[in-house]
């Protein structure tokens, strides 16, 4: 009997442990950890008014979703077409909801169907699921527009496009003026799919003017100060099946002196100026003896011209500035007693690779070069012979000589050799380089197939998007591009139309498209001591 009593004991305890084992799994069960994550996208499961309203009339809108969703970058990802004057008041705005409210503060057009086009911009609140391109329509007419333009849009020199393109649909009938882009919204905008395909949906039959730019100020309307543009050279009429490419380019801006002139030291005047100055001339209007020198180049950089002049004692100047249709007089008090002495500013250190130019920079343009007081010595004993000039800015010697490998090179420039603009000499100098093996290179050799015509510029860009070495082609024949620095590099082609060795951007009003350029999507890996050989087909 004892024996069954503990029996009994052993048996309710093991039950009560089981019971309690099983209310713990259970509970454990209501606070689930890990498991398979929610890829779900949010679904719009009802809209106040409907999707596809006619006679619409409501100054509200209300899309409800299966979950709770977030706008994420709802400013940028939402394009609404036609585009709205006054944007519309839409909540929710950092917090999650079951539904999008949208009220609208314009009054709508007759018979038009409009799109909201979300974009990117609807998540679910968990895991940031996207709901991609997701759009509402509606009417304000009988039907809704149905038909549509599609197409692809590229960067004309780079090779990603930027963000927030627009694309946008001008009405092109007897009123229309290219200038409209620069003071009017457009009648349609189109969002983009991707990084590189775009649609404009619901639109009327009609004929249309194809832009798009990457609205910086998000107005809708063309600032060739900072936004890029791309058109279509046509004139589109709907419908259509065709697929249009768009190329965005930078326009060169018109010249002009966004600020005043400022002297920053006795016989030098900087000049803030925007567009370009490669055809920029400054003539001096004021009285100047013989001895007067003077020098200006652009420093690209800073977007400044640099003028210095000498041998002048008035305490006033004035300059007149042309360029290509710009004309400027200007008149400036001089203040400034201390000239900026001679100084050696930049210059080749250490190593010099094969490819590049001897180069000594200073900080006031080389006005005499004496060289019998400069010697160039390889191994500091066997003279090298060169040849040497300044660059056009003449803030450089450049140094033109026989480069061998793995070699030790001595630059010697006695006091007096170069004077500058103000009179100041050099002091002594010595620079010491070398260059390295040929083992620390690489030979890139490419044959292109399909060219249209020629010339071309063919560049190798490093990942960072610099110019790693150039050639311009006048004709068919292989590509050699010999003492590479081992990198990785993208093949870039340039058609060069007017054959001035660099590249043409475009004109919207002249109808001006930018010079074509290509990337190749393959990646070249350039080891040292390595050779490519690449062929490439232009499509």
């Amino acid at each position: 009997m004892l024996i069954c009593k503990k029996m009994d004991m052993r048996i309710k305890t093991l039950l009560i442990l089981l019971i309690f084992l099983a209310i713990l799994s259970c509970a454990r069960r209501g606070r689930p950890e890990g498991g398979p994550k929610d890829e779900d996208k949010p679904i719009m499961v009802k809209a106040e008014p409907d999707y596809g309203t006619v006679n619409f009339k409501a100054n509200e809108i209300r899309l409800y979703f299966d979950e709770f969703i977030k706008l994420k970058d709802i400013s940028t990802q939402l394009v609404i077409s036609p585009p709205l004057k006054y944007q519309p008041i839409i909540v929710p705005q950092g917090t999650a909801s079951k539904y999008i409210s949208i009220k609208i503060l314009d009054t709508l057009q007759e018979n038009t169907t409009y799109t909201f086009n979300f974009g990117k911009s609807v998540i679910d609140n968990t895991e940031g699921n996207v709901l991609e391109n997701f759009k509402y329509v509606v009417s304000t007419g009988d039907y809704i527009d149905s038909l549509s333009i599609k197409g692809t849009i590229k960067d004309a020199l780079l090779l990603k496009p930027d963000k927030n393109i627009v694309v946008m649909l001008y009405k092109h009938d007897e009123k229309f003026k290219d200038s409209v882009v620069f003071n009017e919204r457009p009648g349609y905008v189109g969002a983009m799919l991707d990084s590189v395909n775009y649609e404009i949906s619901n639109i009327k039959e009609g004929k249309y003017a194809l832009l798009a730019m990457n609205d910086n100020n998000k107005n809708l309307k063309y600032n060739p100060k900072e936004d890029k543009i791309a058109f279509y050279d046509g004139v589109i009429e709907t419908p259509t099946e065709l697929a249009f490419p768009l190329v965005l380019f930078p326009e060169d801006k018109a010249f002009k002196l966004p600020v005043k002139p400022s002297e920053v030291s006795k016989g030098l005047i900087y000049f803030g100026y925007e567009g370009n100055a490669d055809s920029l001339k400054i003539e001096v209007l004021s009285d100047i003896n013989k001895e007067f020198r003077s020098h200006y180049a652009p420093d690209i950089k800073t977007d400044t011209i640099k003028y210095w002049f000498s041998n002048y004692d008035r305490d006033s100047i004035q300059f007149k500035l042309t360029n290509k249709g710009y004309s400027n007089q200007l008149y400036i008090k001089l203040r400034k007693k201390e000239v900026d002495t001679l100084k050696l500013v930049s210059g080749t250190r250490g190593s010099l690779d094969l490819r590049d130019t001897l180069k000594l920079g200073t900080n006031n343009p080389v006005y005499q070069i004496d060289t019998s007081k400069i010697s160039l010595y390889k191994n500091d004993s066997v003279m090298v012979k060169y040849s040497m000039e300044t660059d056009p800015s003449k803030l450089n010697l450049l140094f033109y000589f026989n480069k061998e490998f793995d070699t030790n090179y001595s630059l010697k420039l006695l006091s007096g050799a170069y004077s500058d603009i103000y009179g100041f000499s050099n002091d002594s100098l010595v620079q010491k380089f070398s260059t390295k093996r040929p083992s620390n290179y690489s030979s890139v050799f490419i044959t292109l197939r399909n060219v249209k015509s020629y010339p071309i510029i063919v560049q190798l860009m490093t990942e960072r998007g610099a110019i790693g070495a150039t050639r311009h082609m006048l004709r068919e024949e292989e590509i050699q591009f010999e003492n590479i620095m081992p990198g990785r590099y993208k093949v870039r082609v340039i058609y060069d139309t007017n054959n001035n060795k660099v590249w043409d951007s475009g004109n919207y009003l002249a109808k001006k498209q930018p010079e074509e350029v290509f990337y190749f999507s393959a990646v070249l890996t350039a080891n040292a001591n390595w050779e490519i050989v690449e062929t490439f087909t232009l499509e």
